[in-house]
């Protein structure tokens, strides 16, 4: 069997279909605190509303989406917006090949170019798969939403993680957008970063 050829790339609009059949599934667990799967139309507005600040990367391979992961803004006060949340979903058929992982590697990379200190992860328990990752990825526990959310009868936690992407400045610089950097030698390596960890794939990277 000839190994495909992985890309890394910013998501468009138009991959809203794709990565809405990818986010689907995990509507119907408690992974997800959405009760109904978002629309593609609804999925286009999301994409829109991250892509003017923030990266939205998607694995590709032949066409085919495999996972994305992306980085929004934490809270919405002025204060917080060296703070990023961040997510990875990766379709159900490929876990298992590093992709989360990988996603995760060039996203933050990415994030720390832009300027980005600190990334938090919102995990609802029990999840060991998404705790192992996001713990394997550096992150440190800080707390614990308990039973905060309601979903298929019954009440579930939800575990927050922190990474911290570069060292606390005095005086940190403003946060840049992507498009800022998307075409520099820096962002093109944090792109490949990622990439050629996914396993059972010939990596190309691309922005």
């Amino acid at each position: 069997m000839p190994i495909m050829s992985t890309v890394f790339r910013l998501a468009t609009l138009n991959d809203a279909e794709q990565i809405q059949g990818i986010y689907a599934p995990y509507c119907s667990t408690p992974i997800s605190f959405e009760l109904e799967p978002p629309s593609v139309e609804e999925m286009q507005q999301r994409l829109n509303v991250v892509l003017k600040q923030y990266p939205w990367l998607v694995c590709e391979e032949a066409g085919r989406i495999l996972g994305y992961a992306y980085a929004n803004f934490h809270r919405e006060r002025a204060a917080y917006r060296w703070s990023v949340d961040v997510s990875v979903y990766i379709d159900q058929d490929h876990h298992r090949r590093g992709i989360g992982r990988a996603l995760y590697t060039s996203l933050f990379e990415l994030l720390r170019l832009q300027g980005y200190i600190n990334s938090y992860a919102g995990v609802t328990l029990p999840n060991p798969g998404s705790v192992g990752l996001h713990l394997a990825m550096g992150f440190e526990p800080v707390g614990t939403y308990s039973q905060v959310g309601f979903k298929y009868g019954a009440w579930h936690d939800v575990a927050w993680y922190q990474l911290l992407l570069q060292p606390r400045l005095e005086r940190p610089a403003q946060p840049r957008g992507w498009r800022e950097l998307c075409e520099t030698r820096e962002w093109k390596e944090a792109i490949r970063a990622g990439v050629e960890m996914v396993r059972g794939a010939a990596p190309r990277a691309t922005a």
